[in-house]
């Protein structure tokens, strides 16, 4: 598929999809999903991609949906504000949220409306000390979308949750390293470098180990004690019969880096 609303790089097991329509500050259309979808179920069976970067060109991650696009029309004819979600975002966010591999993204700039909670579907967020996030939905009567209803309330809290999204305040990006909505803020300058780094850290990692990693940390939000205690110790079955665990055992007592296959 030749691709016109995103652009992906492959770098050392790091697959880079770059939200490309700057002009529009990477707003979303149904085409930019089309080739998202497209990019991710390629890099899911793509061996040689251990970890994938979603960031944005130019000096936005997104402003969010393009307001400028056709509207969906249901069954009757009227405007239909839920179809695009059921069509498009609801399918994305899933697939970020359960995706196998480690997904980062990187908020170069003003992160807005779904692509908020685009971005805060994917394992860790770092932003650029320039970027803002901001639940604008409210702004123009509209409800957050996106799992941001879902997501938001289980990292900052339901009181300040609720407060993102009825206020829509811009929130920079020390603020939401203090809530917890970002992993780690980078200077701008540096901001390409340090999230290729800590990309390459990820490819270079133990890949099945992470996933079961994440594995647990899904099912922790429905278990209680005892259900994440059990899956605990199934999981680390898993994990201490992989080739990279012995190989991470036999590291440590070399007193060498480990050489993870993810496997």
């Amino acid at each position: 598929m030749a691709f016109t609303a995103i652009r992906v790089s492959a770098d050392e097991g790091v697959l880079t999809i770059t939200l490309a329509r700057p002009e529009r500050l990477n707003a979303f259309t149904s085409v930019m999903h089309a080739e998202l979808r497209e990019a991710l179920s390629a890099a899911e069976t793509d061996t040689d991609v251990r970890c994938v970067v979603l960031t944005g060109q130019g000096r936005a991650f997104s402003a969010g949906q393009d307001l400028t696009e056709d509207r969906m029309r249901g069954p009757d004819g009227q405007f239909d504000f839920g179809g695009r979600l059921e069509q498009d975002y609801n399918p994305l966010v899933e697939r970020l949220y359960a995706f196998p591999k480690v997904t980062i993204a990187a908020l170069n700039g003003p992160t807005v409306g779904a692509s908020a909670n685009i971005a805060l579907a994917c394992d860790i967020a770092v932003a650029a000390r320039s970027a803002y996030l901001q639940e604008a939905f409210a702004k123009i009567a509209l409800v957050p979308d996106a799992g941001g209803t879902w997501s938001l309330p289980r990292i900052v809290g339901a009181k300040r949750a609720l407060a993102l999204m009825l206020t829509a305040d811009q929130i920079g990006a020390d603020e939401l390293y203090r809530m917890g909505l970002v992993y780690k803020v980078f200077d701008d300058a540096a901001f390409a470098g340090e999230v290729a780094a800590l990309a390459k850290r990820f490819a270079n990692g133990p890949a099945m180990t992470y996933r079961l990693i994440k594995e647990a940390a899904r099912a922790s939000e429905r278990n209680d004690l005892k259900a994440q205690l059990a899956l605990e110790a199934n999981l680390q079955r898993k994990a201490g019969a992989s080739e990279d665990a012995s190989e991470g055992v036999t590291a440590f007592r070399e007193k060498r880096a480990p050489r993870y296959k993810g496997r």
